[in-house]
């Protein structure tokens, strides 16, 4: 069985098996986490290899715009799964690529759209004009997907399950575009006199169908996971802020497996111990385990039957 293998500065693979897992069998779960450059040494490695001009400050927005937090639960509800069931084994894939600079969860040549309306961001930001830099970012694209696709074959294809976990912020701030006045934009949104005026948005959205209503998510996992969230009292929705839109390749996952992927939002406020909007934060180990209670049991559920 060969599985993809780590790439420096693009992504970190990881193979975790139970005690009693089969060293021979293919993973029964993936984690893959698009948006898992969530550290300031993401930022700053990439970030150094650019040459052309960006806005000011630019790590403000990766601050505010990484999924800080999404790495840990996933990786921690793998854990969980294999301490519950040590006959199992899971495999890991980390984006290292800041969304900042190249969105490895969009379709690269999105040019992005109104936020305000539905509309994703692109996959190269607007601020990226230098071409050697878009070549390179074209190119280290390409690479995390020649990664992820295998291993979406190797664990989906054989009748496994794939949790893609991401996180988003407390508050939904009103920025139409992700351009050259971003941070001078999110300041002005998180100034004092509007900070505390945004809608907060749901603390668990599940990604598990399309604009059109058609669900790609496990049969029953949606129900399931209201009710556990629910119980632990988290306040989930479904699709509600997002759902699986075309221009992610979590969408093309969902689409080419169906019924074996998992894609969730979590609120970044709940994984950190204070949210800041232009810092780096880092999760918190027991908040982190509070969700992967929740998501283990009812993933392992749907594992493929031994």
């Amino acid at each position: 069985m060969d599985l993809p293998q780590s790439v420096e500065g693009v992504a970190f693979v990881e193979l975790l098996r139970g005690a009693e897992a089969d060293p021979a069998a293919a993973p029964d779960l993936l984690v893959e986490v698009p948006h898992g450059a969530d550290r300031r040494a993401h930022y700053d490695a990439l970030h150094a290899r650019l040459q052309g001009e960006l806005p000011a400050d630019l790590h403000e927005f990766f601050s505010m715009n990484t999924d800080v937090g999404a790495w840990a639960y996933g990786r921690a509800t793998a854990e969980a799964i294999l301490a519950a069931d040590p006959s199992r084994a899971a495999l890991l894939v980390r984006c290292l690529l800041p969304r900042t600079f190249v969105d490895t969860n969009r379709i690269v040549e999105l040019a992005g759209g109104d936020l305000t309306k539905g509309g994703m961001s692109a996959g190269i930001p607007v601020y990226v004009r230098d071409e050697a830099d878009t070549a390179l970012l074209l190119e280290l694209h390409q690479a995390y997907v020649d990664v992820v696709e295998p291993a979406f074959q190797a664990v989906c294809g054989a009748g496994g399950l794939a949790l893609v976990p991401h996180t988003y912020g407390p508050v939904s701030v009103g920025i139409e575009q992700v351009d050259d006045e971003i941070v001078e934009n999110l300041r002005a949104a998180f100034a004092p006199e509007k900070a505390d005026t945004w809608p907060r948005r749901a603390q668990v959205d599940l990604l598990t169908r399309d604009k059109d209503g058609t669900l790609w998510a496990p049969e029953g996992l949606e129900e399931e996971l209201t009710a556990r969230f629910r119980a632990a009292d988290f306040d989930v929705r479904a699709n509600y802020t997002y759902h699986l839109h075309p221009a992610t390749l979590g969408h093309r996952w969902s689409t080419t497996y169906p019924g074996r992927v998992l894609t969730l939002e979590l609120r970044r406020d709940l994984l950190v111990e204070a949210w800041r909007w232009n810092e780096e934060m880092l999760p918190v180990a027991d908040k982190v385990q509070r969700v992967a209670d929740v998501l283990a049991p009812a993933l392992l559920e749907h594992l493929p039957q031994r």
